[in-house]
């Protein structure tokens, strides 16, 4: 993640490509608020933030070894800041889910129904990566990270990887205990207490890969697994 040499504009970051530029339909009412500029000061990310767990952070403040691997403790704020200077967005939950299960195959695994095994061919989950017998506890450090895009055959229906597995992924929404379904082109707005994060990381079972595994967390949490991913307008 590079260091930011700005902050966002209000609104910035909206799906600008659906309902005339206003972004995503609210499920409360109204639409996409955008980037919030109260949130700034959310935005950290500082050594001492993205060191949040010194056997697998992956960030180094120079350029070393790690740099195929994805970004670790990053809050919401900072993947949703960053999505933004990159030119992207972060996706709604439906979005995310969406190419998790190849749209309308509804896949088990964005790959299909092949059990994810393993060799991690197609997904770093469970301690697997880069070869044990897996389980938690067998975890030993930055080492069980994988570089992005190490699990070929996990691809999703539009060619995406690692949509799970590797490091969870913020989602736009607020956590909600059941979201809006069918949702077209619409997202949860009304503040709560957490943000969506879905995809699983490289320490978790196999259960948590399904697509039916959904949580929230504190969105200020830096903590080690969690990533992001951006879209792009389509």
């Amino acid at each position: 993640m590079e260091r930011r040499s700005r902050l966002d504009a209000a609104g910035s970051g909206k799906h600008a490509h659906l309902n005339g530029g206003n972004g995503l339909t609210a499920t409360g009412g109204g639409y996409e608020p955008g980037w919030v500029t109260s949130d700034n000061s959310n935005v950290a990310p500082t050594d001492a933030n993205l060191f949040c767990n010194a056997t697998y952070q992956t960030w180094t403040s120079t350029p070393g070894s790690n740099e195929d691997l994805p970004i670790n403790c990053v809050d919401w704020y900072e993947a949703y800041a960053f999505c933004i200077w990159d030119a992207g967005f972060l996706p709604s939950e439906a979005e995310w889910e969406y190419a998790d299960v190849g749209g309308s195959q509804q896949q088990e695994y964005p790959w299909g129904s092949t059990a994810p095994g393993m060799t991690n061919q197609y997904a770093i989950y469970n301690c697997f990566y880069p070869g044990s017998d897996g389980g938690s506890s067998l975890c030993t450090g930055v080492g069980n990270v994988a570089p992005v895009g190490s699990a070929p055959l996990g691809a999703g229906l539009w060619g995406q990887l690692d949509l799970v597995g590797d490091m969870w992924e913020w989602d736009l929404a607020w956590f909600a205990s059941s979201y809006v379904n069918p949702c077209s082109d619409c997202a949860n707005f009304t503040p709560g207490a957490s943000r969506v994060i879905r995809g699983s990381r490289f320490a978790t079972t196999a259960t948590e890969l399904l697509p039916t595994f959904r949580q929230g967390l504190d969105p200020t949490t830096h903590g080690f697994g969690f990533g992001l991913r951006c879209a792009r307008t389509p």
